[in-house]
């Protein structure tokens, strides 16, 4: 099918029923159809309409609980949500992959070398050549394609827009090359390699493996090359709240080493008791010697270690309060993952930037405001927080955060049934 029969199929409403398994409302598939249309008549303007294409999908996702525990082979749950990225894509013949965003310039990937360049670290391009690269290692087909993508997964969102790129690179190549064959798992292994690798950003696996996989999952990555993975039967929409992530657009450039400080401070730890990752120490082996451990380590490293092992805790809570459908008991271990984010993690702000608090501003307001179940969202030290609503008081919330933080501020998200697909 050529990108202009596509664009055809897609003002007929063909392909609606296609659309709507990964958008789930009629209103949602009415509200997409544009955005395709608009990636598909780019494609035909970057790359001509002589050859068959196929489209593809790949969500952002919501950490619901398990802050900063992925890297330490800890415990999550987390979400994908109908934020996405999605792409128009075709074989080609040369050895390049040809991407081009909406709203960026194109990258040419040259994928007859495969290695690493420090020179590209923080590029797409580098994103891209790296997932082809490690399925490359692992045996897979890859090959040359031209690729027009566009996202509305917010950038420094804590929603992973670089996940959501990632998986869908990853998806290209294993429905353009390998017939769809690629698990979710290796290509969620695929991009969080690409991120460490060819990116240079040292991220776990969380944000990769929930936009891969999708739906409701709780991960356990004791074992991170063979992850337990459980989706959670939870009917959301039937709760009464609504999931809100409010951007409150504070500075996220430059936070590297913020995130390497948590996942190096909790492995110093572990090193310390003569382990590689926190997953590996007895928690009560580590509450004997937080007197030993704070001289061979630091007291931040100490506290972020308390963090970690309480918060794996806290995920089997959420989980356990979802699959017996408590809800008020969820929103409460929410609030405390929060607390133990700011306090204990300290991942709220900067601590280069002291006087930029905009999460503690949105926290405050959150907890004036509600109850239960809001939390710092994502990885923290700017970006957005997250927030269970009840329906009835959604617009006064969020209201109340467009004015401080600008209108449109507020999200509301869909919790989606699946991960990174190919859509038609």
């Amino acid at each position: 099918m050529k990108a202009s029969e596509l664009i055809m199929k897609l003002e007929n409403g063909e392909f609606d029923g296609c659309l709507k398994k990964v958008y789930v409302t009629d209103e949602a598939v009415e509200a997409q159809k544009p955005r395709y249309i608009r990636t598909a008549k780019k494609f035909i303007e970057q790359f001509d309409d002589d050859r068959d294409v196929i489209v593809l999908s790949a969500p952002g996702r919501t950490e619901i609980c398990g802050n900063h525990t992925d890297h330490n082979n800890g415990k999550v749950l987390a979400a994908s949500i109908n934020l996405d990225a999605i792409a128009v894509a075709a074989k080609s013949d040369a050895a390049v992959i040809n991407e081009k965003s909406e709203g960026h310039s194109l990258n040419v990937v040259d994928i007859s070398s495969l290695e690493p360049n420090a020179d590209e670290y923080g590029r797409s391009g580098a994103m891209i050549k790296g997932v082809a690269a490690r399925l490359n290692n692992l045996g897979y087909k890859i090959g040359g394609f031209d690729a027009c993508t566009t996202s509305d997964v917010m950038g420094g969102s804590g929603l992973s827009s670089s996940a959501a790129f990632e998986v869908l690179i990853g998806n290209i190549i294993s429905h353009l090359f390998n017939d769809g064959n690629i698990d979710a798992v290796e290509i969620a292994k695929a991009a969080q390699y690409s991120e460490n690798v060819f990116f240079g950003k040292p991220s776990g696996l969380l944000d990769q493996m929930a936009s891969s996989v999708g739906t409701f999952v709780n991960i356990d990555f004791e074992d991170t090359d063979k992850p337990i993975i459980k989706k959670i039967n939870f009917d959301f929409a039937g709760s009464g709240y609504s999931l809100c992530i409010v951007d409150t657009h504070g500075n996220h450039s430059d936070l590297t080493d913020d995130y390497a400080a948590v996942r190096g401070e909790m492995e110093a730890v572990a090193k310390a008791m003569g382990k590689n990752v926190l997953r590996e120490v007895s928690f009560e082996d580590f509450k004997s010697q937080i007197g030993s451990l704070m001289e061979k380590t630091n007291d931040r490293a100490v506290l972020r270690a308390m963090h970690f092992f309480k918060e794996n805790e806290r995920v089997d809570s959420a989980v356990q309060a979802l699959e017996t459908n408590c809800f008020e008991e969820f929103l409460k271990v929410i609030t405390d993952s929060g607390r133990s984010s700011f306090m204990y993690n300290q991942n709220v702000f900067t601590p280069s930037a002291p006087l930029e608090q905009k999460l503690s501003v949105a926290l405050c307001v959150t907890d004036d405001m509600l109850p239960c179940g809001y939390r710092v969202h994502g990885g923290g030290f700017a970006g957005t927080i997250q927030a269970f609503v009840k329906n009835e008081e959604l617009e006064a919330y969020r209201k109340a955060m467009d004015a401080i933080f600008g209108e449109g501020s507020c999200h509301v998200l869909i919790i989606r049934p699946v991960g990174g697909t190919r859509v038609i």
